[in-house]
C-alpha cells in the first residue's frame, strides 16, 4: 500500500462526510442521506482494506518469519481481533 494513495482516499471520505454534514442541515432526503453515509462507509471500509493487506504483507509476514513465537501468537491474534470487530453488526 502506498501512504500517498490512503491519505488521498481519506480526504475524499472527508470531503463526502461535509457533503453528508450539509445534506443533514439542510434537510435533504433520508434516504439520499443514508446512500451517501453508506458511500463513506464503503469508501472506509477500503482504506482499512489497503492498510489491512499492507501490515499482512509485511508485519505478519515478518512476525510469522521469526524467532518469536509470542510475537507471532500477538500479531495472529490482531489479525483475529480484527475479523471478528469487523464481522459485528
Amino acid at each position: 500500500m502506498k501512504n500517498e494513495e490512503a491519505v488521498k482516499r481519506l480526504k475524499t471520505v472527508e470531503g463526502h462526510v461535509r457533503g453528508v454534514q450539509r445534506m443533514i442541515s439542510e434537510g435533504e432526503y433520508c434516504i439520499d442521506v443514508i446512500r451517501q453515509i453508506q458511500a463513506v462507509q464503503s469508501a472506509l471500509n477500503k482504506v482499512s482494506k489497503m492498510v489491512l493487506e499492507e501490515h499482512m504483507n509485511s508485519c505478519l509476514i515478518k512476525a510469522v518469519r521469526g524467532d518469536e513465537p509470542d510475537e507471532r501468537e500477538r500479531v495472529l491474534q490482531e489479525i483475529a481481533d480484527i475479523y471478528e470487530a469487523a464481522t459485528k453488526v
